[in-house]
């Protein structure tokens, strides 16, 4: 299926670049980046993902009450198990999805929403290629490393530029 394999994609350029990145750098904090980390960035998608294979098994996804794991922000090899498991955990038929949202800073309700875990994965598919664009800034900021051509790029821009070419 195109969602898990491009989830695939995704994780591995994610684990290309941690492969270049020491400690330091996966924890430097970036001005750019508002304070944050790149550990910081890479948990939050590590997270939507875990928590939409809790929904999955439990019927209901709430990404807001996601663990937040110190340990996959500050140690990469943590973080590259984590996406290991996801990757693993991925491959699931589509069904029927309950999805919690609450957007009232000042009010704890929330609301549910018919969803399904296709159109999930779909979410955090796109959710992944922007935050991959914000670590492009990041890392950028904290190190010199080389990144992938399209890291960070959405499918539609490389289609979009490989159309302008020609």
């Amino acid at each position: 299926m195109i969602l898990i394999s491009t989830t695939h994609q995704l994780f591995t350029q994610l684990k290309q670049v941690l492969a270049k990145l020491n400690a330091d750098e996966f924890t430097a904090k970036s001005k750019v980046l508002s304070g944050a980390t790149v550990g910081q960035h890479l948990r939050h998608i590590i997270e939507l993902y875990i928590e939409l294979q809790a929904g999955y098994i439990n019927g209901t996804i709430h990404y807001e009450n996601r663990k937040r794991d110190v340990l996959i922000e500050t140690d990469i090899s943590t973080a590259q198990h984590k996406m290991d498991y996801i990757l693993n955990t991925l491959n699931q038929p589509n069904k029927p999805l309950q999805l919690k949202v609450s957007y009232d800073v000042d009010n704890e309700s929330t609301t549910t929403i018919e969803t399904n875990y296709f159109r999930e994965l779909v979410y955090n598919v796109e959710h992944t290629v922007h935050h991959m664009a914000l670590l492009r800034i990041g890392i950028n900021e904290v190190c010199s490393i080389e990144l992938p051509e399209n890291f960070g790029v959405a499918v539609s821009t490389i289609k979009f530029r490989q159309a302008c070419v020609q």
